[in-house]
């Protein structure tokens, strides 16, 4: 119990009241990590609402084994769920994707079907379909052709102008009643998805507080981003178990020729090129390689430029190349309004 009439404790010594007030300076400037501005929002270090955040299923830096659902159930044999995994491994489907920003584009205008590309964004996309033609050729009889698949793009005006020019430069096309292109020697145009639109599909660290409207934005655009995420990025479907008759039928069968070595080779990759907008894809290529995805603005990716991942049949991803742009030249490379580097 303390006493009213209590003498008053002896002041701390210089060097101890020196301690205290640096480390109330120190705890002062400190985040608070669960720091609540309103009565129903909790925020995270003062920076946006906690529940924006990203969280993974298992903690940085481990790897989630089931990023996409789409892992074997086990067996409940150990021995026979590594048999499945080395089948897998062997006869599953690579994934390629291949993404693309649009080319430079006219932002002075807010109306979108106004927002076209410059005559550098159309010079800049024509170059690009360019450079995938030969990539999707092959190199040599080995590694030959590409089975490219699909074509996706945005629903925005700059981005269907870029997949609809880059389309003009791969195999010859074909077009619709309507005069669209519709496959391309087999790759398949496929409907513009506004899933694929720019926003903002994730805060961004470093930065400030954000803002009410930024707070209504994430809101608006990550589903969306998320939904596109999840329909695109997985591993392909694993190829069907073999019995004791098939793996017999395939031991007796001997492949000789050449083409239809490479024809089995290209049915284990599978390409999509996927046309839409830098903030999207640097948010994709943060959650496919399990980054946090609040670093997506420490990209930074040119227009046209390729932005390359793989994803195993056994889940695992790699990232071949991000915001390559050695098809364009210095003279040609542009972010957004600004030409070159010197910015």
């Amino acid at each position: 119990m303390v006493h009213c009439d209590a003498p008053a404790p002896a002041p701390p010594s210089t060097t101890v009241a020196t301690t205290i007030q640096a480390n109330s300076k120190e705890e002062e400037s400190k985040p608070n990590k669960s720091e609540k501005t309103t009565d129903t929002e909790e925020w995270y270090y003062n920076l946006f609402p906690k529940r924006q955040l990203y969280e993974p299923r298992v903690p940085y830096p481990l790897w989630d084994n089931d990023w996409d659902h789409r892992k074997p159930i086990s067996t409940g044999d150990a021995n026979l769920d590594r048999e499945h995994q080395r089948d897998v491994r062997k006869r599953g489907v690579t994934k390629h994707l291949i993404l693309i920003r649009h080319g430079q584009y006219d932002e002075t205008d807010k109306n979108d079907e106004k927002r076209i590309l410059t005559a550098l964004g159309r010079h800049q996309a024509e170059m690009t379909g360019k450079r995938l033609a030969r990539m999707i050729a092959g190199v040599n009889e080995k590694f030959g052709p590409c089975n490219v698949t699909k074509i996706r793009v945005s629903n925005l005006t700059r981005a269907k102008e870029t997949a609809d020019i880059i389309a003009r430069q791969l195999p010859p096309s074909i077009k619709n009643d309507s005069n669209d292109i519709v496959l391309v020697d087999g790759i398949e145009r496929m409907d513009p998805d506004p899933n694929l639109n720019e926003g903002r599909p994730a805060h961004t660290i470093p930065g400030g507080k954000a803002s009410s409207s930024i707070i209504e934005k994430m809101d608006e655009c990550h589903p969306n981003a998320e939904r596109a995420f999840e329909n695109y990025f997985h591993r392909a479907d694993p190829p069907p178990q073999q019995n004791n008759n098939d793996e017999e039928l395939i031991a007796s069968t001997t492949i000789t020729t050449t083409i239809d070595s490479n024809k089995e080779q290209s049915q284990q990759h599978e390409f999509e090129i996927i046309v839409g907008h830098a903030n999207i894809i640097r948010y994709f290529f943060c959650r496919a390689l399990q980054l946090p995805p609040e670093a997506w603005l420490r990209l930074c990716i040119f227009n046209c430029s390729l932005t390359y991942l793989t994803i195993r049949p056994t889940g695992t991803v790699s990232a071949r190349m991000l915001g390559d742009i050695g098809h364009l030249g210095y003279e040609n490379s542009t972010f957004s309004m600004h030409h070159g580097f010197n910015w």
